[in-house]
């Protein structure tokens, strides 16, 4: 008789990396000698996905592969249930021969859930057309409405065992990057601590469409939990003594303590990294938020408490007192888009810390030519701030560390340029220590912000690729005495937009950056969720060969990107 299967009560059980399933289909006509072929190109491709991507934390995705070539109706079953029984979460299909979409993919994908990614790979061969059927299923997949991302690249016409180009390989990595982001965020979730700060429209928490969306729940815990675990010293008292004896050996003097009370609230600052960490962890949240304003610090009718900008800077950066560490996307004033934009970026980055920022003076080319004349700082148009202008991102709050230093610079470098003065007693009466820095120049990646429209119903992002400068240093003293000089300073210059498009076209009041993002990794991630791209600026191409993702298909075939996005939203 048969019985009911009880599952073990593990509740340690940890969740898996994201699994890429590889595959190819094949004609049962062909000679041997290219179906083997075609299935060692299956496994070389699975080695090329196996050794390149990472999980934000560093741990390689899965990938399984099947010998099996998918050449009919019981092939496409099998290998499906292979997939399946394997927990495959994407799919890459590597054809280099001609098949039958219709028994072939299609009837695979019939298994998996609709929005399962699938992207098609093939070299531009010849002698048994892949790319002619890899052409065909695109096509066949577009008219159903169907994303694929079709990839075609290169790789030997003959031979058993040939190899993909190297800007084969990167197309397909950037593809899996987006991939992972999607699926592997499903099912996670955010913890925000508070309620929408500052009365700020544009950090609304929109659950049901985030859920819809993106398959993220967002956790709310009042401030009160935070407070009452304070006062209870619900935190490990040596874990805070050796964190704060990290932060003197590496911050020392540039450490503020004139303000009363400064020690014991410096600590309590320090004790709620300790507290929100294990909190997100124990809740396996993979992101998070913190209000402060207006009821935790600065509200007088209260007890105004200490502010937590070094903790929140600690959470975002890629280290702290234990070391090495994965980044924790974490926005200050509960700014949930903020949050979800750094999100995203850092998986697709593969784990590169998010900056947040307020987007704050935009100076333009004459502006800041003008103060530098001023100041009687010389410059010439091969200095990219005067020939551009820059925006100053400046936010008291969560700053990763790692953006006072250039990616890969050794933690002690970094932390020497870091300061942590008083709080700015006005705006936080409750007290603490802010977290300030110049970035370094030099540094490239991609800057932008997610919005939430409610007519649309969906979330739209406008984004540019962006670079940090440096300033002469007595500029930059000037510029940051603009605005906030004891909170951290990012000079940014968008790549494509101007100075006059990019401060009427900023989504909020905040915006965001990562580095190393290839702009492909954001669209095709923007693709797999049905988020709208916003690059509004004029300089910018429709198209850019080596930097841009290739339009799918079936965008073309639905009146546009846009277009068909919504249209794919309402189905």
């Amino acid at each position: 008789m048969a019985k009911a299967k009880r599952l073990a009560e593990d509740l340690a059980a940890k969740r898996g990396a994201v699994t890429f399933g590889v595959f190819a289909t094949g004609d049962p006509r062909i000679d041997k000698e290219s179906r083997q072929r075609a299935a060692n190109i299956v496994g070389l491709v699975a080695d090329v996905v196996a050794k390149s991507v990472r999980m934000p934390d560093g741990k390689p995705v899965d990938v399984v592969w099947t010998p099996v070539l998918v050449d009919g109706e019981k092939q496409a079953d099998l290998v499906a249930r292979q997939f399946r029984a394997a927990g495959v979460d994407a799919l890459i299909c590597a054809p280099d021969t001609w098949a039958f979409p219709q028994l072939t993919v299609i009837s695979l994908l019939a298994h998996m859930p609709a929005d399962m990614p699938l992207n098609i790979t093939c070299g531009n061969s010849g002698p048994k057309p892949g790319v002619v059927y890899a052409h065909a299923l695109n096509g066949a997949l577009a008219q159903m409405g169907r994303l694929a991302a079709l990839n075609v690249g290169t790789w030997p016409d003959t031979g058993l065992k040939p190899e993909m180009t190297p800007g084969t390989a990167t197309a397909l990595i950037d593809w899996c990057y987006a991939a992972l982001t999607y699926v592997g965020l499903k099912g996670r979730r955010v913890v925000v601590f508070g309620h929408d700060s500052m009365g700020m429209e544009t950090a609304l928490a929109h659950i049901l469409p985030t859920r819809r969306t993106f398959g993220l729940e967002i956790t709310r815990l009042d401030m009160k939990l935070l407070a009452d675990m304070l006062a209870k010293k619900a935190y490990k008292e040596a874990e805070l003594k050796r964190l704060r004896a990290w932060i003197d050996s590496h911050v020392a003097e540039r450490l503020d303590l004139s303000q009363p009370d400064a020690d014991a609230k410096f600590n309590q600052g320090l004790a709620m990294y300790l507290m929100m960490r294990d909190l997100l962890a124990d809740l396996d949240a993979v992101g998070g938020g913190f209000m402060n304003q207006l009821e935790w610090g600065s509200d007088r009718r209260g007890i105004p408490l200490p502010i937590s900008d070094a903790a929140e800077s600690l959470l975002n950066s890629t280290f702290d007192h234990r070391g090495r560490k994965p980044p924790i996307p974490f926005a200050t004033e509960a700014d949930v888009q903020g949050l979800l934009t750094m999100l995203f970026m850092t998986w697709l980055s593969g784990g590169s810390p998010p900056l947040f920022m307020d987007f704050r003076k935009v100076w333009e080319p004459w502006e800041i030519q003008a103060l530098a004349k001023s100041l009687g700082v010389k410059f010439s148009p091969r200095d990219l701030w005067a020939a551009r202008g820059i925006v100053d991102g400046d936010n008291s709050g969560s700053a990763s560390l790692d953006w006072a230093g250039k990616p890969g610079e050794p933690v002690e470098e970094i932390m020497k340029r870091v300061r942590m003065p008083g709080a700015e007693l006005y705006y936080f009466p409750g007290g603490g220590n802010s977290v300030t820095f110049i970035s370094p120049g030099g540094i490239s990646g991609v800057a932008g912000r997610l919005a939430y429209s409610d007519p649309v119903g969906g979330f739209t992002l406008i984004w540019d690729e962006a670079c940090t400068v440096d300033l002469p240093e007595e500029l930059a003293a000037a510029v940051a005495n603009t605005s906030n000089v004891t909170w951290p300073h990012t000079w940014v210059v968008p790549k494509y937009a101007s100075m006059a498009e990019y401060k009427q076209y900023a989504p909020a009041n905040h915006f965001h950056m990562v580095w190393n993002l290839a702009p492909a990794r954001l669209q095709h991630w923007m693709d797999l969720a049905g988020v709208l791209s916003v690059t509004p600026w004029q300089a910018r191409p429709a198209f850019i060969e080596g930097t841009d993702r290739p339009l799918p298909l079936v965008y073309l075939l639905g009146g546009g990107e846009n277009a068909t996005k919504l249209a794919r939203a309402q189905r």
